[in-house]
């Protein structure tokens, strides 16, 4: 195990009825919200008008930025800093999932800097250390894990490019996670979200750092949980226990605890963003098409521990078969799980072919190798888009 620091401030709400905390929270920090929301579902069940009653009875004033995408657009980032600027805004409440969480804490930068906050994405400016402005999320989707940890990814459709920011304080306040308010996600972002939550515990769970034990033990507990209960949620898209679980290990997935003491790989992630930049594909889309291929071609570097997950994951009976021969049966188990669920196994299920594959993998590599388990180049790359065509 790796030395590591670990602090996560998120004050996390959850559970049924845990609205009625917001008015509590927001007043702790001022009385003008900026609120951000997606493309109107949080208005079709009724949860923003619930919130702005919340506001009125703590005489919160709010401003409203709606409209936020997939792939939160840079442009929609701007729109909320101009309004937070006008406004007076003190605080930035998001609502919805992961790409309008991204959005809000980007908003948070940019308002709280005179510097254009897509600088802060491109590193020509360091983030670590630049203020921001309080933010706090509602949370309406199972997957990204963005309502407690200080990441959020951001498109920027002019330059063709999907950057994280990372390394800011832009952790939100608390996080109200009422797993009711899934209930009406339809089914293929339920889906994207659950390949989302796996694969991200998984790019912290493949790692050449020995003697994790623990860690490994909580990744695995995590994808177990997500794989159980994504076949569930099909099934039963308004059980509460099942919705409640997913949530649970989407923000579990990604608050980096799992992966702390490893060196974890996020090669698959890096490569999935430049698909995202160049096709606008649903994030967890793009995971499944990808992943399995990049499975295959990184497990030689790590053999023991692709075994050790086909083992405890999949529960695959090593009797009688090499250790490679487990480790590739556990990767043929994950393919067919993002199958079976509904989930592309391929980018050409997304109508991507070969035309742009050449550019990504450049543009992906530019800054040095993707990856820990296995230094992936930019012919390495290639590869592995080719393979998932």
């Amino acid at each position: 195990m790796i030395n590591f620091t670990y602090v996560n401030p998120t004050k996390v709400i959850f559970g049924k009825g845990t609205l009625d905390q917001l008015g509590p929270e927001l007043s702790k920090y001022g009385k003008r919200v900026l609120i951000v929301t997606g493309g109107g579902s949080v208005k079709r069940i009724g949860l923003f008008d619930s919130i702005v009653a919340e506001l009125d009875k703590h005489n919160i004033d709010y401003v409203e930025l709606s409209g936020i995408k997939p792939n939160p657009r840079l442009d929609s980032v701007y729109a909320g800093i101009e309004l937070c600027r006008q406004h007076g805004v003190d605080f930035i409440l998001g609502v919805g999932g992961g790409s309008v969480i991204d959005a809000a804490k980007a908003i948070s930068i940019g308002v709280a800097n005179e510097i254009d906050v897509w600088k802060f994405f491109t590193r020509e400016v360091e983030p670590a250390g630049a203020p921001t402005v309080p933010l706090g999320c509602v949370l309406t989707l199972a997957a990204s894990g963005s309502e407690m940890n200080a990441n959020a990814v951001i498109t920027n459709t002019e330059t063709v490019q999907k950057l994280v920011l990372y390394d800011c304080d832009t952790f939100p306040r608390f996080s109200i996670m009422d797993p009711e308010y899934t209930y009406s996600v339809p089914q293929h972002h339920t889906i994207y979200g659950c390949v989302d939550i796996v694969v991200q515990v998984l790019e912290q769970y493949f790692s050449n750092v020995p003697n994790t034990p623990l860690q490994d033990r909580i990744c695995e507990g995590i994808v177990k949980t997500a794989i159980e209960n994504t076949y569930e949620v099909i099934k039963k898209p308004e059980d509460y226990d099942v919705r409640a679980n997913l949530m649970w290990c989407g923000t579990l997935a990604c608050n980096f605890l799992c992966g702390m003491g490893k060196m974890a790989d996020w090669g698959t992630h890096h490569m999935e963003e430049e698909i995202g930049a160049w096709y606008d594909v649903s994030h967890g889309a793009g995971l499944s098409a990808i992943f399995p291929s990049w499975m295959r071609y990184v497990m030689d570097a790590n053999v023991p521990l692709f075994k050790q997950y086909a083992v405890r994951v999949w529960e695959i009976d090593p009797a009688g078969k090499s250790d490679e021969e487990v480790a590739r049966e556990g990767i043929d188990r994950t393919e067919a799980f993002f199958k079976e669920i509904g989930s592309p196994i391929s980018l050409g299920e997304l109508d991507i072919d070969d035309t742009n594959i050449e550019e990504m993998s450049q543009r992906v590599t530019k800054a040095g190798p993707l990856g820990n388990v296995k230094k992936l180049g930019k012919e390495d790359v290639k590869q592995i888009f080719t393979m998932a065509l």
